[in-house]
């Protein structure tokens, strides 16, 4: 038994460059996978989106902290909420990914966004907004997200030829933060004249810019092979990865980086709160310095990274632990805003950095069949390791502060980069021939 599905077969359309394969050079320009329309598209609406969607997080953030005078440990809960479903349902949700049209699923997930951004909206303006309904929409988004994650990164791959996937991974995270950097400073200037409802809205409304770029792509019905079962694909994505030393190494670090050095939504409002004075403006200050360095460190590697780079991956995720134990310092002291923003650009740039090499390896080595599985293990890893974080984090920072929070992220940060560096046999530069056969076999 087969099902139809849809895929983007490169060229479809006038001027886009033939797929080839990785042994073949990269289309010529300094950001080759822009050449591909339904690319260009998705970049379009995923920018308008994820601006309303770092406007969001900001604004959930402050509503939290400083409207219901919720506690750090409460505020972590948060993340909890919006990130524990994803640890649970995301490996699963890669089998969908894998049987099921990418981007129809897309159009739902975003829809289901938009709803229920629609629905915090309405009970902030309403005066109706309790904590536990936070965590309510939180879970839901969380849910949501299980399927969108894998599904989006492993589309992003289908939109482009082989040879220009790092590029096109390298611009979706210069995109992702360029949104980092205007929506918390949209955000900072609306939470500060209008309160965090508005802030809802225009991410409510953000979703259509990436819906309507989906729908205009134009897609071309594949076969997909269903005869096996849902457990069975499951299973046999899982020892794909297990099996796959690149992959495998790549999505243990990722995990012991997310888990420790990553928990900026918890970490940034209690700085800006706590360490270097108050005030959305804070708020939008630290969290947009964070955004540029990310987007310094994603552009830096799409211009000038064309394959992915061990070497590079854990040299970031030693930077940034380090100068996260800075940025403890740093707040311990409660020094100016100036040396937050500082700190705070330079861990975006190397978290950008390590994050971007660290998936563009992991798509690259995995076979086209299989992506889609092993982007939800890749995300589950990723994203579901938040609320672990943000429950070890959140109760540091409750018993000792948030300073001693950072600074411990960090420091383990650093011991994990340097022990997989350390233990593990560092692997050459991809083979060609290497990755070609992973990804056709």
């Amino acid at each position: 038994m087969a099902t139809t599905s849809e895929r983007i077969v490169p060229p479809l359309f006038p001027g886009d460059p033939p797929p080839g394969s990785l042994s073949e050079e990269s289309p010529p320009g300094r950001f080759p996978a822009f050449r591909y329309r339904n690319f260009r598209l998705f970049f379009v609406g995923q920018l308008v989106s994820v601006t309303g969607t770092w406007m969001q997080s900001l604004a959930q953030s402050y509503l939290v902290y400083e409207i219901l005078n919720a506690s750090p440990f409460q505020l972590g809960l948060v993340n909890v909420f919006q990130f524990a479903p994803v640890l649970l349902l995301g490996i699963p949700a890669g089998v969908i990914a894998d049987r099921f049209p990418k981007r129809r699923l897309l159009v739902i997930t975003q829809s289901i966004f938009a709803t229920l951004a629609g629905v915090l909206t309405l009970l902030v303006v309403l005066g109706e907004i309790q904590l536990w309904q936070v965590y309510t929409v939180a879970a839901l988004f969380g849910v949501t997200n299980a399927l969108d994650m894998p599904t989006r990164q492993s589309f992003l791959s289908e939109m482009v030829g082989r040879n220009v996937v790092m590029n096109a991974i390298a611009l979706n995270s210069t995109m992702f933060n360029t949104g980092r950097v205007l929506g918390p400073a949209i955000a900072g200037l609306i939470l500060a004249i209008f309160g965090p409802a508005v802030c809802f809205a225009v991410n409510t409304v953000s979703y259509a810019g990436v819906i309507v770029g989906l729908l205009m792509m134009r897609v071309t019905p594949i076969v997909r092979d269903a005869t096996s079962s849902a457990l069975a694909r499951l299973r046999e994505g899982l020892v794909y990865v297990r099996t796959s030393p690149t992959i495998y190494r790549t999505i243990v670090l990722v995990g012991v980086v997310g888990t420790f050095g990553m928990n900026f939504n918890l970490w940034v409002p209690l700085l800006a709160s706590d360490s270097f004075g108050s005030g959305a403006e804070t708020y939008g200050l630290l969290f947009a310095s964070m955004g540029m360095g990310s987007l310094l460190g994603a552009l830096s590697l799409a211009m000038f990274g064309r394959t992915p780079n061990r070497a590079r991956m854990l040299g970031a995720a030693i930077g940034l632990g380090a100068i996260e134990v800075a940025l403890a310092f740093a707040a311990a002291a409660e020094t100016s805003v100036v040396v937050g923003m500082a700190c705070l650009a330079i861990v975006g740039f190397s978290s950008s950095n390590a994050m971007a090499t660290a998936n563009s390896t992991v798509q690259t080595y995995a076979r086209d069949e299989l992506r889609g599985r092993v982007m939800a293990v890749y995300m589950t890893v990723f994203a579901g390791t938040v609320p672990i974080g943000a429950l070890i984090s959140g109760a540091i920072a409750d018993r000792f502060g948030v300073a001693i929070a950072v600074g411990f992220g960090g420091l383990v940060t650093v011991a994990a980069a340097i022990a997989i560096a350390w233990t593990q046999r560092q692997p050459r530069a991809p083979n060609l021939t290497e990755a070609v056969a992973h990804g056709s076999r």
